[in-house]
């Protein structure tokens, strides 16, 4: 057994993949990373695609970058794995090439699927009872988004029947990379429960049958199913020689953002909450049994550490409002900036928000420029400023973008109060973790302390290396990374502050039920 090893993890993101090369003995060491970007092709129609090409492309591109610029030994990679945006549907062939596009989680055109498969009839939060007391006995979840990946599968069917009936296995981000890799068909428990067909009932644990037949599913379009920290297969010659590495070398199942990043932020013991702020923004505790709050659209998801489930409130566009402000608010002086320029944009946008007063003027921003998800689902839901006037500039817009990204992330834990524990210290993770002005904002917002832990947007990679080590032996078990991984700044909250975002949160948590109806007017959606 190594005493230290060297991982090589695909971090799969909606704008671009972040590849690093790791160490990991008696810590866990970033010894290079390299990025690249991609396209996210928004169709007039709510459709959301990506191209499969473009992730290999951008990890071929990285990974070349990494070996060249560090001088390291392909040979000398002992394993790789993956961190990967979640929810995705990527259909492929019996050669496991994609049939089509894949479709992004953000991907919202299946509202008739959903209506005809679940939303009929009494109903409890959008969902037939019927159909959702069962799939909450199977899944401890139920398939009451838009977004969920099993009505995008069957938009296909029904909107593209001839890519439908060249589909062989349904896979998801990673595993369609994996795929590649190692020609073979596989999915980890967390992507498999992301599909909203997963027994998560003790000696059950693997798709469902019944779920299947509940919504129309061919149980033979779904692959096998590993372990997060088990060997997917081995590299083969044919994609070693594409990416510049040695044939041979160990594929991990690995595991989704949303199970890693709470790994690699360090929050793994039970009841730790970390808040995650990169593309999209999130909430997630560590708990352990199966936790459902369908008002609110919050259930506990099964992630990458057996026994324990990861209780997740997600926000759709977190990083990217500050994208949007920064190409769509008039600063001149920050365009031009690559999504993938983490530190350069976070840190020019921030300078910006720091000039403005705490509260930004009482002005408020809601972040949803793309739909929300919970505490309501309203995919009909949009941003916008609240409180405008004459004398409101750049820098309060700037800065209430910030501001309304930390009071619905506030509301996440503030909701998951309801149904857990939640802790004192919160890690804090992902790109807007890197501006000490976003980590104190949050902080004073919601009144906790918050913790960050050294390169905050690399924390999926971190938890896809610790999977790796695990399943080499290096370490023991996912809850051993706890001590290799500690924080590296603390923000503790200011009380005068939050006494002014109190107040301004309480007006925010009030502004989509005073506009829901005029939102549903203006975007097309009739009661």
């Amino acid at each position: 057994m190594k005493k230290s090893i060297k991982v090589l993890s695909y971090d799969i993101g909606t704008t671009g993949v972040k590849t690093c090369l790791f160490g990991i003995g008696e810590s866990i060491e970033l010894l290079k990373s390299a990025s690249a970007g991609y396209e996210l092709y928004v169709l007039p129609n709510g459709g959301v695609e990506q191209e499969p090409d473009d992730w290999w492309n951008a990890m071929r591109e990285t990974t070349r970058g990494i070996l060249e610029s560090s001088g390291v030994s392909p040979e000398t990679i002992d394993g790789i794995s993956f961190c990967s945006q979640m929810q995705g549907l990527v259909l492929v062939d019996r050669d496991g090439v994609p049939v089509r596009r894949a479709m992004s989680y953000m991907d919202q055109r299946a509202q008739s699927q959903l209506d005809k498969g679940l939303a009929y009839g009494l109903q409890i939060a959008g969902a037939n009872v019927v159909k959702l007391l069962k799939s909450l006995r199977i899944t401890g979840a139920v398939a009451a988004s838009v977004k969920d990946p099993v009505w995008k599968y069957k938009w296909v069917e029904e909107n593209e029947p001839h890519n439908f009936s060249r589909t062989y296995k349904w896979l998801d981000v990673k595993e369609s990379m994996i795929c590649r890799m190692t020609g073979e068909f596989i999915a980890t428990p967390d992507s498999a429960f992301a599909a909203l067909i997963y027994d998560i009932r003790k000696g059950k644990e693997g798709f469902s049958a019944d779920m299947c037949k509940l919504l129309g599913v061919n149980p033979d379009h779904l692959p096998r199913i590993i372990g997060c920290d088990e060997q997917a297969g081995k590299l083969t010659k044919k994609a070693a020689d594409d990416l510049g590495l040695a044939p041979g070398i160990p594929v991990f199942g690995g595991g989704g953002d949303a199970s890693l990043i709470g790994i690699g932020a360090g929050a793994v013991a039970m009841n730790d909450t970390h808040v995650y702020w990169g593309t999209s923004g999130w909430v997630g505790t560590v708990v352990d049994k199966s936790i459902v709050d369908a008002g609110a659209m919050i259930a506990a998801i099964v992630g990458a550490q057996k026994d324990r489930f990861n209780y997740f409130a997600e926000l759709e566009t977190a990083g990217k409002c500050l994208e949007w402000a920064r190409d769509k608010i008039v600063l001149n002086e920050i365009r031009g900036i690559e999504p993938t320029e983490v530190d350069k944009m976070y840190s020019r946008m921030t300078q910006k928000a720091s000039e403005a007063a705490v509260g930004s003027g009482r002005v408020i921003f809601t972040p949803w420029l793309h739909g929300n998800r919970c505490p309501f689902e309203a995919p009909e839901a949009r941003g916008m400023f609240f409180n405008i006037s004459l004398e409101t500039n750049e820098k309060e817009l700037t800065r209430a973008v910030v501001e309304g990204v930390c009071y619905h992330l506030r509301w996440f834990i503030e909701t998951q109060e309801k149904k857990v524990k939640t802790s004192e210290v919160v890690r804090f993770a992902g790109g807007g973790a890197v501006s000490d002005l976003i980590c104190q904002i949050l902080s004073d917002c919601t009144g906790r302390v918050v913790e960050t832990v050294k390169s905050p947007q690399t924390a999926g990679s971190v938890g896809a290396a610790v999977l790796v080590a695990v399943g080499l032996g290096v370490i023991g078990s996912v809850a051993d990374c706890k001590k290799l991984i500690r924080a590296d700044k603390t923000f503790s909250p200011n009380t005068a502050n939050k006494a002014v975002y109190d107040e301004t949160f309480a007006v925010y948590k009030k502004l989509y039920k005073a506009n829901k109806a005029n939102f549903k007017k203006l975007n097309g959606i009739k009661d």
